[in-house]
């Protein structure tokens, strides 16, 4: 009588898996033991849309499935894999704004005393204009907004915030880079530039190599969601470390207890 049953369930199984599988009408398929070995169903291989439709909602309830586990580690571990494939597709994401930089044009900076740096760091200490370089970074418009401000000042005031831990060094190296000025003085998150005594200003005031508003708005967005994520997969890596060592440590506590049993 076993033989027949396994025969029709697994006729049965051929058959939803060559007119399309609907996980919805009929759940998950259940392992079939053939000696010491499991056999299982895959999901069709997606060649219509709606055979496309059935095929996601098989992951989705295999997904389910994971998540209500009784088991801690099973719950982890998908969580674990869920997250690392959501990393590998933000970086490949952030790729799309990476901009080639291109040959550096020749630049000969200004040397500049110290009288003169002096000088320069407090008239620009004073202004109350600054630009603002945000969430964003810095795109075309921070350098058009620093030209637009050289056309009257010899000087230009560039406050970053939000701004990390060295990210203000960054940002003046970058600065100085597509805006040709030199950096005067950098403190906290104060940048000052100056735009040379022989300052030209260009025809094109905004560097063609550099993202726009909208692109650098996506790209941080991007960048903070990559930056979660790889916190909650430390967190999900340590969580699955202290399971483990719970298992280890409650089997040897077991093997230990029936050792104890066995000598008494």
């Amino acid at each position: 009588m076993l033989i027949p049953r396994l025969c029709r369930r697994l006729r049965s199984s051929l058959i939803g898996l060559g007119n399309g599988y609907n996980p919805m009408s009929n759940p998950l398929p259940r392992p079939i033991w053939e000696g010491n070995k499991v056999i299982t169903f895959s999901p069709p291989v997606a060649t219509s849309p709606l055979q496309k439709l059935n095929q996601l909602k098989w992951y989705r309830l295999k997904a389910k499935k994971k998540m209500k586990s009784s088991n801690p580690g099973v719950r982890i571990r998908y969580k674990l894999e869920k997250a690392k494939r959501k990393e590998e597709w933000l970086i490949e994401k952030l790729r799309k704004f990476d901009v080639p930089k291109g040959p550096a044009p020749v630049h000969d900076p200004e040397i500049l005393t110290a009288e003169e740096r002096f000088y320069l760091r407090r008239r620009g200490e004073k202004k109350k204009h600054y630009v603002p370089v945000g969430r964003r970074g810095v795109f075309g418009g921070v350098v058009l907004n620093m030209h637009l401000h050289w056309k009257n000042h010899e000087t230009v005031k560039v406050v970053c915030k939000p701004c990390r831990p060295g990210q203000v060094h960054e940002y003046a190296d970058e600065l100085a880079r597509l805006s040709k000025g030199i950096v005067i003085d950098i403190k906290h998150t104060i940048i000052i530039f100056y735009r040379g005594k022989n300052y030209v200003q260009p025809e094109v005031m905004s560097p063609p190599n550099t993202l726009s508003k909208q692109k650098a708005l996506e790209k941080y967005k991007f960048e903070q969601s990559l930056e979660h994520t790889s916190q909650f997969i430390e967190k999900l890596e340590k969580e699955l470390e202290e399971y483990h060592n719970h298992i280890a440590l409650y089997r040897k506590n077991s093997e230990e207890a029936a050792s104890i049993k066995i000598h008494s």
